[in-house]
């Protein structure tokens, strides 16, 4: 999946957060709603305009953050 058709970053649309593109719904706010333990289907009655793709889209977009995330460990006392 691209997740590239479906989230949108737009410095005008919540300070820039990344959202589903038509909507003011951040990926970051989906996500939370999932590891609070909201079902798909949870999601989707509650915001009637997103579909399937859009949840997995937030999925795949953040995915590829963290794939992208570079680590640094820090050793206290060093």
């Amino acid at each position: 999946m691209n997740w590239r058709e479906r989230i949108v970053v737009d410095p005008k649309i919540l300070a820039g957060k990344p959202v589903i593109k038509g909507t003011r719904l951040a990926v970051e706010f989906i996500i939370d709603l999932l590891a609070q333990g909201w079902s798909e289907d949870d999601v989707l009655k509650n915001f009637p305009g997103l579909t399937p793709e859009d949840i997995r889209a937030c999925l795949h977009y953040a995915g590829e953050i963290l794939q992208n995330e570079k680590v640094f460990p820090v050793n206290p006392g060093d």
